[in-house]
């Protein structure tokens, strides 16, 4: 009986060790992505919303990306060669909604300097 009751507290004892290793892979995953459901663009969508958002912007690279943003469908942070970034809305057809300096982390009054071009083509 003894012998019973030390194989299920080892049974316990690893079964405690492989959750407590999920969890923390789990909370490893979670960080990594910053907690936020951000989906990045994939595959031809990708290379077809960054042709449309250069366009837009007249060159500088793409930075960023996101499908399912609340501003459209697709969004893409273009880095200008001066450092600037601009936040290309695109919708399902890769046209663009409109576009606004993207002041994440600067100092700024909230709309200064936001270019909108609603229904541009």
């Amino acid at each position: 009986m003894h012998r019973v009751f030390k194989k299920r507290i080892s049974w316990v004892i690893g079964l405690v060790a492989v959750l407590a290793v999920a969890l923390g892979a789990v909370t490893l995953t979670a960080v990594a992505q910053g907690g936020d459901d951000d989906q990045p663009i994939t595959g031809t969508a990708l290379e077809k919303a960054s042709q449309a958002a250069l366009a837009q912007t007249g060159g500088g690279r793409v930075t960023g990306t996101e499908v399912g943003d609340e501003e459209s469908y697709y969004e893409v942070e273009v880095t200008l060669d001066d450092g600037s970034q601009i936040d290309v809305q695109l919708d399902e057809s890769f046209n663009v909604v409109s576009q606004a300096a993207d002041h994440e982390g600067a100092d700024h009054q909230d709309g200064a300097n936001d270019q909108d071009n609603e229904g541009a083509d």
